[in-house]
């Protein structure tokens, strides 16, 4: 593994690129995000067990869900008040610890509980991590570091069918929870040695109003989403989304006044960060779709058993592994405007083509169809990841981190729930073909023109957005390293869009 590399940032703070905390950081996300969706095939098990009906189990994916969800606002003033490492270590050993409850849990109340208190932890874990890995990682080195952290949310929704799967089938559905107490254990440690040690700021005052309004607001908007999924024929769902909606514009309104805010909104004055909040969250929202509409087609489309839909699915993630070398030197070689604008053409182009399969396609042509929808998808991941924080100055990086991780948390559920929405929309439509995968094609091209809308923002970004960080200039110790050719030396510095200092 590359050693760890360290320049001096125009704030005077010592920046310093460690791939093992990188590393560590991923791999404490890949425990938060497949425990968010790998309990789906262990639903038929835990009822069974537990002696109550399958649909009363999910009370126990939406409880952990929408807990993330409300606790990622609080944990940027967390991580200020009281150290990053500190948070850090403690969101994993409350995770790791709420692990062995749920795997000891009797009846569906202490699961559903359990499940509160890990997702309590997942929400510290997340934000605080992306926030400890970006304070130490010079701009130069961003890109690198990003695909640490990206890949995560690209393996865990296509590997968790299969690693629930696996699990329950060959040992029991409790094995989902147990297996986090050695790597729990493994990261609490690693991380007592990697994480820097930085002292809270005891002065910190936290913004009560604005925590309120944006807790409930998300949470609102967790539960309209996971209603309108569910139940799309409730009025709940879209009440329940309004009232969300409603109390994250009064939040913004009382940010935007208050004298110690929650959140430094100032960070979408940035072009690059507020590409991520508008053509970013369209891109994720429709590529969030894609784990949840594949498996359906497959086995409700298609009639195909659970495990060859699994093994069918499972190319995104060899297309998702096999880019993933490719992805720095695409984004440094074309710049981060061009990969994200190919990046979401080709995501859309892969839709449209998922809308013509058939049973009869042949299933070599599907997988490589796949695999190359998954190459498109971690180069997109990985672009936005690090373009986001381009142009971000050190001052605003925690308020920038926290909104990012609550925007992510809000696309995903919104993919899912829009997926669920289009193929009730296109089930019995009259202007559409009615066979079994019809209205899975239906929400595929449906998908396809939304992402397009990502592809129109790309367009108008800045060519040279996030130059900084996708051509970064030569470091002083690299401009004065014995045989730089002098024409190199001389060169004049790349345009960059930010005007902020380097993190």
């Amino acid at each position: 593994m590359a050693a760890s590399t360290h320049v001096t940032g125009s704030d005077g703070i010592r920046q310093e690129w460690n791939p093992r905390l990188a590393l560590l950081v991923a791999a404490a996300f890949f425990m938060e995000f497949l425990d968010g969706t790998v309990l789906t095939t262990a639903i038929p098990n835990i009822s069974a067990d537990f002696g109550v009906p399958a649909a009363d189990v999910n009370i126990t994916m939406t409880a952990y869900l929408l807990t993330v969800a409300v606790g990622i606002p609080i944990s940027g003033w967390l991580a200020e008040r009281f150290g990053a490492r500190r948070v850090f270590c403690l969101a994993i050993a409350i995770f790791t610890a709420a692990s062995l409850a749920c795997s000891l849990s009797e009846d569906l109340t202490a699961l559903t509980l359990s499940r509160i208190v890990q997702g309590a932890g997942g929400a510290m874990m997340v934000p605080v991590g992306t926030l400890v890995v970006l304070r130490g990682t010079p701009k130069s080195e961003l890109l690198r570091a990003t695909a640490f952290l990206v890949w995560p949310g690209l393996l865990a929704p296509v590997l968790a069918p299969l690693v629930g799967g696996a699990l329950t089938t060959y040992l029991s559905w409790h094995w989902i929870f147990l297996i986090n107490l050695p790597l729990g254990a493994a990261a609490f440690i690693a991380a007592l040695r990697l994480v820097p040690d930085s002292p809270g700021d005891a002065g910190r005052r936290l913004d009560w109003a604005g925590l309120f309004l944006t807790t409930v607001g998300v949470g609102a908007l967790v539960v309209g989403l996971e209603l309108a999924s569910a139940h799309p024929e409730s009025p709940w769902a879209g009440i329940s989304a309004a009232s969300g909606a409603a109390s994250l514009a009064a939040a913004v309104l009382w940010m935007r006044r208050a004298r110690n805010p929650l959140f430094d909104l100032d960070v979408f004055r940035t072009r690059t960060f507020r590409a991520m909040a508008t053509g970013g969250f369209v891109y994720r929202l429709t590529i969030s779709s894609v784990p949840f509409l594949l498996p359906l087609m497959f086995q409700a489309g298609f009639g195909w058993s659970p495990i060859h839909a699994g093994i069918m699915v499972a190319a995104v993630f060899i297309g998702n592994i096999g880019i993933k070398p490719a992805t720095t030197p695409l984004i440094r070689r074309f710049g981060f405007k061009a990969m994200l604008v190919f990046a979401s053409l080709g995501s859309a182009g892969t839709f449209a083509l998922c809308s013509l399969l058939t049973p009869g396609t042949p299933q070599a042509l599907m997988f490589a169809l796949l695999v190359c929808s998954g190459a498109f998808r971690s180069i997109g991941f990985s672009a936005y990841a690090s373009v986001q924080y381009a142009d971000i100055v050190p001052a605003q990086l925690t308020s920038a981190n926290t909104v990012s991780a609550t925007l992510v948390h809000l696309a995903t559920g919104a993919g899912i729930a829009l997926a669920a929405l289009l193929i009730r929309i296109f089930d019995g439509l009259a202007a559409f073909p009615q066979d079994p995968a019809g209205p899975f094609r239906g929400a595929f091209l449906a998908m396809a023109a939304l992402m397009l809308a990502s592809t129109a923002d790309s367009l108008f970004l800045p060519r040279h957005a996030g130059a900084e960080v996708s051509r970064p200039r030569p470091s002083q110790a690299e401009v004065s390293r014995p045989g730089l050719e002098p024409a190199e030396e001389q060169r004049p510095p790349r345009p960059a869009e930010g005007h902020g200092p380097r993190l």
